[in-house]
């Protein structure tokens, strides 16, 4: 019986995906979180583009730490550029999402952690960068 296609045993055929791929519920959390920080790294290079322009930002999963580490996981880290690659800012999504709430309360942690990680960069307190760091509305 080669080449006979067969439907699965309740007989309901071939699975197809469940929702279209431009449906907003169809991405997985990785590209929403990074969907996430690439509007407020927009949001905030709207203001600080020129000081910004050297600056590479990027998501990643957990932070390179040591087995034998004892203290607070970081969430974000800023890794400062040699001669070649540009300063690297880095938000780390699975501790970002295990210390968040919800959505709305892990893009609020998303939008202080990138203002506090620019204002040690640019020397400048967190307020000045962005003055409605730390407050609870969006």
């Amino acid at each position: 019986m080669a080449g006979v296609r067969r439907r699965d045993r309740h007989g309901r055929g071939l699975r197809g995906p469940l929702a279209p791929a431009q449906a907003p519920f169809s991405r997985t959390r990785a590209e929403r979180f990074d969907d996430l920080v690439r509007d407020e790294v927009r949001r905030l290079g709207r203001r600080w583009g020129r000081e910004l322009a050297r600056v590479e930002f990027a998501v990643e999963e957990v932070p390179p730490v040591e087995p034998w580490f004892d203290g607070p996981v970081p969430l974000a880290q800023t890794r400062p550029g040699t001669e070649g690659p540009p300063v690297r800012i880095v938000i780390f999504r699975r501790p970002v999402e295990a210390r968040a709430a919800g959505e709305r309360e892990t893009g609020r942690l998303v939008r202080d952690l990138l203002v506090e990680e620019i204002a040690d960069l640019l020397g400048l307190s967190p307020e000045s960068v962005d003055p409605s760091y730390d407050s609870p509305d969006e």
